[in-house]
């Protein structure tokens, strides 16, 4: 491993110089991974798998035909690489959990039945594993049970893998039964296209991301953009005008600067305000507050339905349905086909 100083702590992480993809397909050379859900994460760890020559197959349900489809758009076959659900746990021996963390209580009972003696079960969230006192996802014993989590959405996999960028992940191991799990787990990273992998634990990844997107993501970029629209309009600001110095400024100016030279030319220090409000989301997240609310929600019949009407509210906003007409304005370059060999960071584009 090698060690990296982040911040004054020096920390071991994983890169491609310690576990090259060549060695990832030594170690995987054997096994079927069987990627369950083609919905958010699937297609783009599945796709970067096999362009980088691991053996993949798909599990999606048929009754989701938008995500069947988009499947078999992407290249995979029916009967020969895509599978509903239950086959594709059957024939796999690295099964990987990537549908919603609602659908996989719902579907743990069917996918269950068919792990083998010496099979690995993957997550790319803890959710299921950390609260499986609500979830019910128990692993049997006799099964490895591994993490990758890429520190990204599955668009931004998919995309970084292609540019050559990759993207950095967690990894951790919750059960080792063949002995083999951490080397597997590593493998497997490798393959969906980490940068550099760094180790954690599925209860440490889980609280540090539903933190992370109840805070940061959902909650403090969310807020205080509407605040900042909102207030700039009721003093008499245009939309269009409200919108660049709102969600402009911030999206294609000031989160690239963030980027390129962190944040100390700008704020000193967190207000005491944002510090008690980041202490309670932690201690709901930890306490599994927060997890009921998701399981309550997410598993109803009618999620979907409530989700797309509550999207609309926020898509039919006058600040988003300015921002459309501000990013058709952005000028733009074509994008550029990245035909890289598998020795880099990402992979060649086969589909």
């Amino acid at each position: 491993m090698a060690k990296i100083n982040f911040g004054g702590e020096v920390e071991e992480v994983i890169t491609r110089k310690e576990f090259s993809l060549a060695r990832a397909r030594q170690v995987l050379k054997n096994e079927t991974i069987a990627v369950i859900g083609y919905g958010v994460q699937g297609p783009a760890q599945a796709l970067n798998m096999k362009d980088n020559g691991f053996n993949v197959i798909i599990g999606q349900s048929k009754a989701f035909p938008r995500d069947w489809d988009r499947a078999v758009r992407d290249g995979w076959k029916p009967g020969k690489t895509l599978f509903e659900l239950e086959e594709a746990a059957e024939r796999g021996t690295i099964v990987q959990m990537l549908v919603s963390d609602a659908a996989q209580k719902a579907i743990w009972p069917s996918i269950k039945k068919h792990l083998k003696p010496g099979d690995a079960l993957y997550f790319s969230h803890g959710f299921s594993i950390v609260y499986r006192s609500q979830t019910k996802v128990i692993p049997p014993k006799n099964v490895d049970v591994i993490l990758v989590a890429p520190k990204g959405s599955g668009t931004n996999v998919r995309r970084n893998f292609l540019s050559g960028a990759g993207i950095n992940s967690s990894f951790a191991v919750e059960q080792d039964f063949t002995g083999r799990a951490r080397e597997r787990c590593i493998a497997v990273g490798i393959a969906v296209g980490s940068g550099y992998l760094f180790p954690t634990t599925f209860q440490k990844e889980v609280y540090s991301d539903l933190t992370g997107e109840r805070g940061v993501l959902m909650g403090c970029l969310a807020g205080v953009m509407e605040a900042q629209y909102d207030t700039l309009r009721k003093h008499g600001h245009s939309p269009s005008e409200a919108f660049n110095e709102t969600v402009e400024e911030l999206t294609q100016s000031l989160i690239r600067l963030v980027d390129e030279n962190g944040m100390d030319w700008m704020y000193a220090n967190c207000s005491a305000t944002a510090q008690r409000v980041f202490a309670e989301l932690y201690k709901r997240v930890a306490n599994g507050a927060e997890t009921r609310r998701v399981i309550s929600s997410c598993g109803k019949k009618d999620y979907q339905k409530q989700l797309t009407k509550e999207l609309a509210v926020i898509g039919n906003s006058e600040m988003w349905r300015a921002g459309a007409a501000a990013r058709a304005l952005r000028p733009r370059e074509k994008a550029k086909l990245v035909t890289k060999d598998t020795k880099g960071v990402g992979g060649r584009k086969s589909n």
